[in-house]
């Protein structure tokens, strides 16, 4: 094996400025175009170390990573600058030492590089696995880089992992691609959101229980531990779990081992374990709301979730994204954002964040009118008159009643519509009939038959 460092990356200046930070630290660098000319290079000479990008012209970047892993040549550093989790993944399932995502800082690669030659004797790893699957996150920020690359460097351990984020940004998506990118993936993934069922019964959900074990158990109940044998048992809001059950779940996860409620068999769990929540559990443990053993036990690892604020660069990505999604689910003609209206929702705040844009792209399939989406379909403060404010309700209300198989909604609706302007006349000109007919464009007799009609209460006479 030589001492050279060698670099496979199809753009000339990313060659250029990654070989001469990597000399000016005193290692020998070779350079390649592509894959095709380090398989030629193989031939006579083994590199120390592989830096090579993903994708190349000809064979890409993990190909030759998972050759060069077979040869027992390594180790390898990928680099990209299209980081999403199933790429991370995959580079680090087939073994390479690091992930690089472009631009990277020159001194964060050459240390890179000095870890990894470091870490050589440890270098081996197993055989990569085929499947690569789809994951629903995305974002090509630099925050939503770093979430991708801690998602494939922790997915294949066994390490129990903390998502923490603000309520709305995609905590059980992270959690379901640990459990895709893991060995884990063929067996089951159990979500159970620890806040949205009773204290009494949290137990027994998570447990099981036994018949006859309380009042309605009527026969015996596999819990959520049961359930996810062998695969992944997802804990969404963990901090707002009850301190008597935190208790049980701490003896769980140090002995592995656990009862059904009124039961005596002693069952014995392979789970992993990945929770989240969207409070701060230091603050918890010091207010003496949360045990500070059982945190340490479920925050072996960490991975913190941006709001969609501090990733306003992902948020036309995902609102086209959410929007094509729609159309399908819903099986409606697809539409498209104008320049002005995708301009105006990256401009928008997002306090339910992803979550709350994903619904209003969701109702934007169902009740915008065109094809193209413009700014005064989005409603909120970018709306312009008042007047599409309720014909904007009134479309939805429409489009939700016809999906429901509703009938005679036209009528339904002028009568509604009759009545709110009648009243709200009424109500401007102080229940003078004649003078809220005048306003309304009506006739009085019109005014009085249309108020009968619907059955309101007739103001005093003028």
């Amino acid at each position: 094996m030589s001492e050279e460092i060698w670099i496979a990356d199809d753009d000339r200046g990313v060659r250029f400025v990654l070989a001469e930070a990597l000399r000016d630290a005193g290692l020998a660098v070779r350079e390649f175009g592509d894959a095709e000319s380090v398989r030629e290079a193989l031939r006579d000479a083994r590199p120390a170390l592989l830096l090579t990008d993903v994708r190349m012209p000809g064979e890409g970047g993990l190909a030759l990573l998972n050759d060069l892993k077979a040869r027992g040549v390594g180790p390898v550093i990928v680099m990209s600058a299209f980081t999403d989790v199933a790429t991370t993944a995959a580079a680090y399932r087939a073994g390479a030492a690091d992930y690089l995502a472009k631009p990277f800082d020159l001194d964060q690669a050459v240390a890179a590089v000095q870890r990894a030659l470091a870490d050589v004797p440890a270098a081996a790893a197993p055989p990569p696995a085929p499947v690569v699957p789809a994951h629903a996150l995305l974002g090509e920020s630099p925050a939503m880089r770093e979430v991708f690359r801690l998602i494939g460097r922790v997915a294949a351990s066994e390490l129990n992992v903390l998502i923490t984020g603000e309520t709305g940004t995609g905590k059980e998506l992270v959690a379901r691609a640990l459990h895709e990118e893991s060995a884990r993936r063929e067996r089951a993934f159990v979500a159970l959101n620890t806040a949205a069922i009773p204290s009494e019964l949290l137990e027994s959900e998570l447990f099981g229980h036994e018949a006859g074990a309380f009042t309605g158990a009527t026969r015996r109940y596999a819990g959520r531990f049961e359930q996810a044998e062998g695969g992944t048992l997802f804990l969404d809001e963990i901090g707002d779990m009850p301190l008597a059950l935190q208790t049980r779940l701490l003896r769980v996860l140090a002995g592995g081992e656990f009862y059904r409620v009124g039961g005596r068999e002693l069952i014995r769990g392979n789970v992993r374990i990945v929770a989240a929540t969207h409070q701060d559990l230091d603050a918890r443990v010091a207010a003496g709301l949360f045990r500070a053993d059982l945190k340490h036990r479920l925050d072996v690892v960490r991975i913190e979730l941006p709001a969609l604020r501090q990733r306003r660069a992902d948020i036309p990505l995902l609102a086209q994204h959410f929007l094509a999604a729609a159309a399908r689910e819903l099986k409606l003609p697809p539409k498209r954002f104008s320049k002005a209206a995708l301009k105006a929702v990256a401009q928008r705040d997002f306090p339910g964040n992803v979550r709350e844009l994903e619904n209003l792209c969701r109702r934007l399939a169902v009740i915008a009118p065109g094809v193209e989406i413009l700014p005064a379909d989005l409603g909120g403060p970018a709306a312009a008159p008042a007047l599409g404010d309720w014909t904007d309700a009134l479309r939805e209300w429409a489009a939700l009643a016809l999906a429901d198989g509703e009938s005679d909604i036209h009528a339904r609706a002028r009568e509604a519509m009759d009545h709110t302007l009648m009243q709200a006349a009424l109500a401007v000109h102080g229940g003078h009939r004649q003078h809220a007919a005048a306003a309304l464009g009506v006739g009085r007799n019109t005014l009085t038959r249309k108020l009968g009609a619907s059955r309101t209460r007739r103001p005093s006479r003028p």
